[in-house]
């Protein structure tokens, strides 16, 4: 009878531990969150959202000093939870103990080799970037929130790539810290490479190429550059700038033609002149070939006389026509209106 009764009593206990265990563990999940509360649950739940919206908004003010704590990694699962009875008689297995530092590590060298945080994420196929990353204990790695929306919709604890059960997961910046050296990397190849295009594209202006139609253009540019400087240092007026060269031109035939006229002058000799001056005399002219007008007076007047010049091919003329005729001849060196020789003047009388 005792034996009977201590069986009992055992099948009693292994009853209610069964009976604790799935109450605790399975009927607690099916629980509804929209359960109606207390005024004073109420109040203490809108006096924790204003406290943590307070520490919220100090963490923004201050994001130095949390920059720190942001980085580290922690454990995101809660501890777990006591044992049952049930589970304290062996009736149900027990829940696996916890990972250690050491296994973590090892869980992430695992996932470091794989080249996870590297890929997209599964679940999304989007980068990590500066998003939160969890890394699970089957050294997978996911988006904190694709995670948790999996669990929600899934309805289980389970890994979507391995199917692992009741996993542990932690919260990692592998994937933060290899997208800002990802961008540190892009902004110096873009700054290298501004800074290249710019001495390259100063070399280009002093350094001719070696190809021979690039060099043709090189130097053609180059020329072109030239006359446009030198027709921006010139005036604008391009009128003037003609009427000026022209002057000047005109200047250097008239210097020259004088230059010649001295020159032939000086090397005529005394007695070349005196038999050009008894050849006219011999012709006996007494008007001047071009004005017509007697030798020596002016429009037939004696008492306004003009030079006469002696040319030395014998032949006379007023000095003003002879300079007239001169100003309207093309060529760098007049010749005699009479004899179209060159010519050497002198002159005779006033």
């Amino acid at each position: 009878l005792p034996l009977l009764w201590s069986e009992r009593g055992r099948l009693t206990l292994a009853a209610v531990a069964l009976q604790d265990h799935i109450t605790r563990s399975v009927l607690v999940r099916n629980i509804p969150r929209n359960l109606p509360v207390s005024d004073a649950s109420c109040g203490a739940a809108h006096v924790s959202r204003k406290h943590r919206n307070h520490n919220s908004r100090q963490s923004v003010i201050c994001p130095e000093q949390t920059q720190g704590q942001e980085e580290r990694e922690y454990v995101l699962d809660r501890g777990p939870p006591p044992l049952t009875l049930a589970q304290r008689m062996g009736l149900v297995a027990a829940p696996s103990r916890r990972l250690t530092a050491e296994e973590w590590a090892e869980v992430k060298t695992r996932s470091i080799q794989e080249g996870d945080s590297t890929q997209p994420c599964v679940i999304c196929r989007e980068e990590f970037r500066l998003q939160p990353q969890v890394l699970l204990s089957c050294s997978h790695v996911f988006h904190k929130v694709c995670l948790k929306s999996f669990e929600k919709f899934s309805g289980r604890k389970s890994c979507p790539m391995c199917r692992t059960e009741q996993y542990e997961t932690r919260v990692i910046y592998d994937g933060a810290r290899l997208y800002r050296e990802k961008c540190a990397v892009r902004i110096q190849a873009f700054w290298r490479g501004y800074l290249v295009r710019k001495w390259y594209s100063n070399i280009k202006k002093y350094v001719p190429p070696k190809d021979q139609q690039l060099r043709r253009v090189f130097f053609e540019k180059k020329f072109q550059e030239m006359n446009d400087s030198l027709v921006q240092s010139c005036s604008t007026d391009v009128e003037a700038f003609l009427s000026d060269i022209d002057r000047s031109v005109a200047s250097s035939h008239d210097i020259l033609r004088r230059f010649d006229k001295y020159t032939s002058v000086s090397e005529m000799e005394e007695k070349d002149w005196l038999e050009a001056q008894e050849k006219a005399v011999q012709r006996g002219i007494q008007d001047c070939p071009i004005c017509l007008n007697r030798l020596g007076s002016h429009n037939g007047s004696s008492k306004e006389d003009r030079n006469v010049l002696l040319l030395s091919c014998s032949h006379l003329f007023h000095e003003p026509c002879l300079q007239a005729f001169e100003l309207f001849c093309h060529e760098v060196k007049p010749t005699c209106p009479l004899c179209r020789s060159h010519y050497a003047k002198m002159l005779v009388s006033n």
